[in-house]
């Protein structure tokens, strides 16, 4: 029976040990929380690092254990740690993806260790994997694993989630291994980030760094079709909202007021990491203060830091700064009755965190960069009154969702300072207002609806794969396709011409019919209605191919022109104002890449790079590409990657459109459609469903068959006028 397998750096049980003896301890954490719906159930498992390292003779006995609560074990050295997760996940990806540039390091040795350690885990996987099973990979400490499974297991299933920030693409480039790690996470079908940013920053660096096209969110990989996607992770909001209203958290409340005194609390809670902006939220709170001294003595910071890879150079000296300031701000402010800053170095257990979040109204999250941060949504839902308000960072993940928290650029300390006092003076009435509206949203949006979007998402991906893989036109296939077209009595056929009907040129005027396609025409066009629907201009294929009495489609369904008739062009069109400004674009571009060319539609512009030098060229197109999309946003118009063209269009019109367009009002018995790029992509998808469609060339596609070259399209064409 196929089974979901989850697989993260760390799993949801860790082993300790207590005199001696090993000790297994529950993860309370959010993604733990989340997926056990998925591996508690069935034969479902979730395959990680149990968080110690045993000796060999141990691991045996561990393993046994764990296979009871559906884990299982990969055993790392205590040199995996120390290289591959110390080293190259925390002081590489983690300081590049966070943009600490000056904390990134570039070590061969603890890339070579991250390999390893990913090889670990993609042969654990392989140990336990079955047909059929999905495999859901999670965290940038193992974007290797998925491409190292994909190429063990061309067909299976996989999904990757990036649970940190992805860095804009100036930023990605700067790491050595840049490609090999775009690639490892490609391996999977369905790749999901909290924000659209980072979805955004990570399709620009697989087009830009590693070659690829994509259109919208989709990415063809090795013929293989892969989806990105934002899909921002919740909570377990009843868990929180249950615990905070709970009589224990309650009683804890009155007890730790009792002891703090009767200030106000601003809640700062944080993972010791230079990405969470401590010291930053430390002397804003001294400058506000300072600036004003009124709320000396009424209001105290309740600061808590989780320990966390303390053993970093980095982390030591973090640490020690935060206790600087700490030590700092009470010495500057504290006095007998009133202690500015409340420092814990230390995690809690929920309990205890319910009871912070209740007795603090206002929680300031401002970290320097985050993927989402969990913290603020745990607070919000732990608001039973629904009062309090919270401060919260542009740079967090969850700032795209909690727009009604007062949210601060933590860079900016001025910022940071008038944030607490518009906090500390806010009406309870305008508090209740925002705080309300952000539960509806993190009540809305839980941590089981993600898991359930993410998996769903997966699987129709998958299914959308399959639905495009074409299967080979073989002459038993095609002696039947011709039988059903002899017999059919209004057969229709849409053509495609360059690369379908006539092999690429290096000039594209070069490309007129020769005399066997003119022959085929011809003795077709009397036995069906035939449609030549192509991204060429008007004048062109009226110039080419009026003579065979077919009907025309130009510029990819801009102009169409009936045989006999005049052309007509089609309404839904905007105006060719944006024109001016892509032209500029793609002459910068011409300039830059010799060899390069503009070719100028009437409604379309598209730039041929046929005969640039091949790497140029490649890199160019690439580079134009990302320019034109981003220039595009909000004036409804594609980009087009097709052979060595780069096409800009409106929106409103494809080759599908225009396709059903023509079929309108036709009492067709057979309808056949062929078509070699992304473009005839619209036709297959567009005509119904029990249409003929033929995909010229290699990969995934809407259409249901492949031919390899346009000569093998010629011959079945020839076989359908053949007596």
């Amino acid at each position: 029976m196929a089974k979901t397998i989850i697989v993260s750096n760390r799993l949801p049980i860790r082993i300790e040990k207590e005199d001696g003896k090993k000790v297994y301890k529950t993860s309370e954490g959010g993604l733990a929380t989340g997926l056990g719906s998925i591996y508690k159930e069935g034969n479902n498992i979730w395959i990680g690092w149990p968080g110690i390292s045993l000796e060999h003779e141990e691991e045996e006995e561990v393993e046994k254990e764990l296979i009871n609560h559906n884990t299982r074990p990969v055993f790392l050295t205590e040199h995996d740690v120390e290289e591959f997760y110390l080293g190259f996940s925390n002081q590489t990806l983690w300081p590049a993806f966070h943009y600490f540039i000056h904390h990134m390091r570039f070590k061969d040795e603890e890339w070579e260790a991250y390999y390893n350690a990913n090889r670990k885990f993609a042969d654990a996987i392989s140990k336990w994997l079955e047909p059929d099973d999905i495999i859901w990979v999670h965290d940038y400490q193992l974007m290797l694993v998925p491409n190292m499974l994909r190429k063990q297991f061309p067909n299976v299933t996989i999904g990757f989630f990036q649970h940190i920030p992805f860095p804009s693409y100036e930023v990605f480039r700067m790491i050595p291994w840049r490609k090999k790690l775009l690639n490892g996470v490609l391996g999977a079908d369905y790749i999901g980030f909290h924000t659209y940013d980072d979805m955004r920053h990570f399709l620009s660096s697989c087009h830009r760094l590693a070659g690829y096209s994509y259109e919208r969110n989709q990415i063809l990989v090795k013929n293989r079709l892969v989806e990105a996607d934002s899909l921002p992770m919740g909570i377990d909001y009843d868990k929180y909202l249950a615990s905070a209203t709970s009589q224990l958290a309650k009683a804890k409340e009155i007890s730790y007021r009792d002891s703090l005194g009767k200030q106000e609390l601003i809640l700062s809670m944080d993972r010791l990491d230079y990405s969470k902006g401590i010291p930053g939220r430390l002397q804003a709170f001294d400058k506000f203060l300072d600036r004003y001294p009124e709320y000396q003595g009424r209001v105290s910071l309740f600061l808590i830091v989780v320990p966390s890879r303390d053993q970093v150079a980095s982390y030591k000296a973090l640490k020690e700064k935060v206790e600087f300031l700490v030590g700092h701000v009470n010495g500057k402010y504290g006095t007998i009755n009133y202690v500015p800053v409340h420092f814990y170095y230390r995690s809690f257990p929920l309990d205890d965190l319910s009871a912070f979040y209740r007795m603090c109204k206002i929680a300031m999250i401002t970290p320097k960069r985050d993927g989402m941060n969990l913290v603020c949504k745990e607070f919000i839902a732990s608001r039973e009154n629904e009062d309090g308000v919270l401060i919260l960072s542009e740079m967090a993940g969850a700032s795209k969702e909690l727009s009604d928290a007062i949210l601060v650029n933590p860079n900016d300390e001025n910022e940071m300072v008038e944030a607490i006092k518009r906090a500390l003076e806010m009406p309870l009435a305008e508090q209740k207002r925002r705080m309300k509206i952000m539960q509806g949203t993190v009540k809305k949006y839980t941590i089981f609806q993600w898991v359930d979007l993410f998996m769903n998402n997966l699987k129709d991906l998958k299914e959308r794969q399959q639905s495009m893989a074409t299967k080979r036109l073989d002459n038993e296939l095609k002696n039947s396709i011709t039988k059903d077209f002899k017999k059919a009595k209004n057969p229709i056929i849409f053509l495609d011409y360059d690369g379908t009907l006539m092999p690429f040129n290096e000039n594209p005027d070069d490309c007129a019919p020769d005399a066997e396609l003119s022959q085929i025409l011809h003795q077709l066009a009397v036995k069906a209605k035939l449609v030549v629907i192509s991204g060429r201009k008007a004048a062109t294929l009226e110039e080419w191919l009026d003579e065979f009495n077919i009907d025309l489609i130009a510029e990819h369904g801009i102009k169409t022109k009936r045989a006999g008739a005049k052309w007509e062009v089609n309404g839904d069109l905007q105006e060719d104002s944006w024109k001016n400004e892509a032209r500029d674009i793609l002459e910068f571009y011409i300039q830059r890449t010799p060899g390069s060319f503009l070719e100028e539609k009437e409604h379309t512009l598209v730039w041929h790079y046929r005969k640039v030098e091949k790497g140029l060229g490649d890199l160019r197109s690439s580079e134009l590409s990302s320019h034109l999309k981003h220039f595009m946003t909000n004036k409804g118009l594609d980009v087009i990657e097709g052979d060595h063209v780069v096409e800009v269009k409106p929106s409103v019109i494809n080759k599908g459109k225009a396709a059903v367009e023509r079929l309108k009002g036709e009492k067709t018995d057979f309808v056949m459609a062929f078509g070699d790029d992304r473009t005839d992509e619209d036709t297959f998808e567009a005509l119904p469903k029990d249409s003929l469609t033929v995909k010229v060339g290699s990969g995934f596609s809407y259409a249901k068959y492949a031919v390899e070259n346009n000569e093998e399209v010629r011959a079945l064409l020839q076989d359908f006028v053949n007596e």
